[in-house]
């Protein structure tokens, strides 16, 4: 998409537009999509370096012994110098033992027959290169939760610089207005460069909402897949409780 159809596109009913963006991750937690879903677009941030002992293979599912990890096996030795772009997943027995996990604890949830065949589809694809497994496993996200947030990849543009740079030059090459950060962005952005090239930097500060889930003892911050197996089509309301909405996120874009 060129830059001019970028910018119509971020526009819903405001003259102002919201960006956010993250580096891929698998079967990711709620607070990702919940920045995506307050956004008029979100990147696809594929080319910053692959992170281990991070969330780009890994993320956490819930069992009756408490949550677990489930990780995809991936050639790391070189990640220094690896884009994550550039990795590549080790050809193994990890689908097969990811699905059985899966569908031993969630099977006897209310909405696991809605949601598995789907997933079940995804992980069992012969994906070389992690950020294609991830990209189709968020695609899924987005639709379960009903979130229509345009999306494009860093991949595909020329966005330069580090940490706060980087960002703010692709904020720049994506003309928007507002840049959602994770809580985290707080600790290397640079506010004032944002502030003074017209980017109004916001910090999400996203608190995980309390749902029953199939065991008694309540886990926060598992997978996304977590949610939708319990509740469904309720998940979206849900993901948004106790934390800002796209209203709220407008109006304070309308007062700045």
């Amino acid at each position: 998409m060129a830059p001019k159809e970028l910018q119509n596109s971020c526009q819903k009913g405001m003259d102002k537009k919201i960006l956010t963006a993250h580096q891929p991750s698998y079967l990711p937690w709620l607070g990702l999509f919940h920045k995506i879903a307050l956004s008029d677009m979100f990147c696809y941030f594929d080319i910053v370096q692959y992170q281990r002992k991070d969330f780009n293979n890994r993320n956490k599912i819930n069992t009756a012994n408490g949550p677990i990890w489930l990780s995809v096996p991936v050639n790391s030795s070189n990640r220094f110098l690896t884009k994550i772009n550039d990795i590549h997943i080790l050809d193994n027995n990890w689908r097969e033992n990811h699905l059985k996990s899966i569908l031993l604890n969630y099977k006897k949830t209310p909405f696991f027959d809605d949601y598995f065949p789907e997933i079940e589809k995804i992980i069992s694809k012969r994906f070389e290169k992690l950020t294609d497994l991830n990209f189709e496993i968020l695609l899924f996200g987005l639709k379960s939760f009903n979130i229509e947030t345009n999306i494009v990849k860093a991949s595909d543009f020329n966005f330069i610089g580090i940490k706060s740079e980087l960002v703010l030059d692709m904020c720049k090459k994506l003309n928007c207005d507002l840049y959602i950060f994770g809580e985290q962005g707080k600790s290397y952005a640079d506010v004032d460069s944002f502030v003074s090239n017209k980017i109004i930097p916001y910090f999400q500060k996203y608190e995980s909402p309390i749902y029953s889930q199939k065991n008694k003892t309540f886990h926060p911050k598992m997978s996304f897949i977590d949610l939708l197996f319990n509740h469904g089509p309720n998940s979206l309301d849900i993901l948004f409780e106790k934390n800002i909405t796209r209203n709220e996120l407008e109006k304070k874009l309308l007062d700045e």
